[in-house]
């Protein structure tokens, strides 16, 4: 495959863009049958971009698939660079939500597209759409390109005379909190860094702020349509069942994970993970551990953050980093991890072996910690009443996140349920039982987590909230409230996705907070 002037690979559909002419889009197309009303909107300023890369792009006839977050920001960009855009999706609301004051170019709107237009050079799909979606098969048959935001991303970047370090967290759990704490760690020492992806700023946005290091989130959907990913450095820090229903097996879910480890890059392993080392095999690269590390990994000794992978110096407060004292550099205290827990504390070293790969000092890497603000929903205390602590873990959307957020915990009422993604729960049921006081469950698979609890807690107390609306979450918490006791915990760690409920993840974490209130907490 060609490289560019930095040596990274370049798409196969570079060349086809090149050759792209600068015909319009058709006006109307057939979509089954109908005829589907393609209008003109124009998009909002994002600034210029400049340099060799715009004049690939000029006149490229480019199909964005979904008008959400990305592919918002992949029209921007692509508009910007001088392509004809079309962006489709199935809700016309979200294709409205497009039309606002324009400044560098337009795209048009065509909702519910089911082939790309005639002439479409490029199909950029965004994250959520399966393989199996009629618009990409039908792109893939016709011989037009499908790639994700990442590799337009990637491939954007790479064209600069100066492209940023891309710094690359994936995995089943933990990406957001990792991402937010190695952003912080970069610029407690002085880097110019952001955090985007998947943590909520768009990647293309990122690339066209000019930032020189991205601490990049990708989830599983992202890079299954990122064939093309060499990043500086790069972390899987687990891999447990999700999103079944989108890859079809846990095989297939993984080898999307593992594409984070290209050749060329350095790759962080949590050697505690056995499909992260099984993912980075052969690829060299560092190694952390929550529990005492050898030599070349990051670990924990005598209660701090110990690196024995980058030994160059002195640490957290002027600490020697000479044998005598722990083998390496002392980078942080555990109590400089928050929130607390053994999840968090391999977060922290995965964040802080990124950091150490472009050469952060060991002090930074504290500083940067102790700066670093949690997330919302994420193992939060939202109330107290009668001796009972109500805790919002609504992030916890799958039940490796459940898991540890409930072994973290004793005396609980587990708050569970929603859309399970195809994944099994009697593993999580058995390792964390003997922590239940009682379950109240809620949404669509609440009844395969109750016949879960009825085969191995048979005991436990449980209670199933049937109904579907509002209320459901209020009558979930005054349920619970009945079931704990002082002392104890009421815990919303779902292990299920809330769509079928609510707008998120936050959202039912919101309601599960309104639900706390209504019994007349004192917090």
């Amino acid at each position: 495959m060609a490289r560019d002037h930095c040596h990274h690979p370049v798409l196969a559909a570079r060349g086809h863009l090149l050759r792209a002419g600068r015909r319009r889009v058709l006006r109307r197309v057939a979509d089954c049958g109908r005829r589907v009303r393609v209008v003109h909107a124009p998009i909002s300023d994002v600034g210029p971009f400049s340099g060799p890369f715009s004049g690939c792009l000029a006149g490229a006839r480019v199909l964005v698939a979904g008008a959400r977050i990305t592919g918002a920001s992949v029209a921007r960009v692509l508009a910007e660079l001088g392509a004809e855009v079309t962006v489709t999706d199935s809700s016309p609301t979200q294709l409205a939500a497009l039309a606002v004051t324009p400044r560098h170019g337009a795209v048009r709107l065509a909702a519910g597209l089911a082939a790309p237009p005639p002439g479409t050079d490029l199909v950029v799909t965004s994250p959520g759409l399966r393989p199996g979606d009629p618009l990409l098969v039908a792109a893939q048959r016709t011989g037009v390109p499908v790639i994700g935001d990442v590799a337009l991303a990637r491939w954007i970047d790479s064209a600069r005379p100066r492209p940023a370090e891309w710094l690359v967290v994936t995995g089943t759990n933990g990406k957001t909190t990792t991402v937010g704490m190695l952003e912080s760690i970069l610029r407690a020492a002085g880097v110019d860094a952001v955090a985007c992806g998947n943590i909520g700023l768009p990647l293309l946005d990122a690339v066209r702020a000019g930032h020189r290091v991205l601490a990049v989130e990708l989830s599983s959907f992202q890079l299954h349509w990122s064939r093309e990913l060499s990043p500086r450095a790069s972390v899987v820090l687990n891999v447990s069942a999700d999103h079944l229903d989108w890859h079809g097996c846990l095989a297939e879910y993984a080898a999307a994970k593992g594409r984070v480890y290209a050749e060329g890059t350095t790759a962080v392993v949590n050697a505690d993970d056995e499909w992260s080392t099984r993912l980075a095999a052969g690829r060299g690269g560092v190694e952390f551990t929550t529990s005492e590390p050898r030599d070349g990994q990051l670990g924990v000794h005598r209660e701090k953050l110990v690196d024995r992978a980058f030994t160059t110096g002195l640490g957290v407060d002027g600490e020697s980093g000479g044998s005598g004292d722990c083998g390496g550099t002392v980078l942080a205290g555990i109590a400089d991890v928050r929130p607390p827990g053994p999840h968090n504390l391999s977060n922290a070293l995965a964040a802080a072996a990124l950091a150490r790969c472009i050469g952060v000092p060991g002090a930074a890497v504290a500083q940067g910690l102790r700066a670093f603000t949690p997330g919302g929903h994420r193992g939060v205390l939202v109330g107290e009443h009668a001796g009972v602590c109500y805790v919002d873990d609504s992030k916890a959307t799958n039940p490796h996140a459940a898991r540890a957020s409930l072994l973290a915990r004793h005396r609980v009422v587990w708050i569970a349920g929603g859309l399970l993604k195809g994944v099994e729960v009697d593993s999580l049921v058995i390792e964390t039982r003997d922590r239940l006081l009682g379950a109240v469950l809620l949404g669509t698979d609440r009844a395969t987590i109750a016949a879960a609890l009825a085969r191995h807690a048979p005991n436990l107390p449980v209670r199933v909230v049937d109904s579907g609306d509002d209320g459901a979450m209020m009558e979930a918490v005054a349920v619970a409230a009945e079931l704990a006791s002082p002392g104890g915990v009421v815990l919303l760690a779902p292990a299920a996705a809330s769509m079928d409920m609510f707008t998120d993840y936050a959202h039912r974490g919101r309601a599960f907070a309104a639900a706390v209130a209504a019994l007349g907490v004192a917090w």
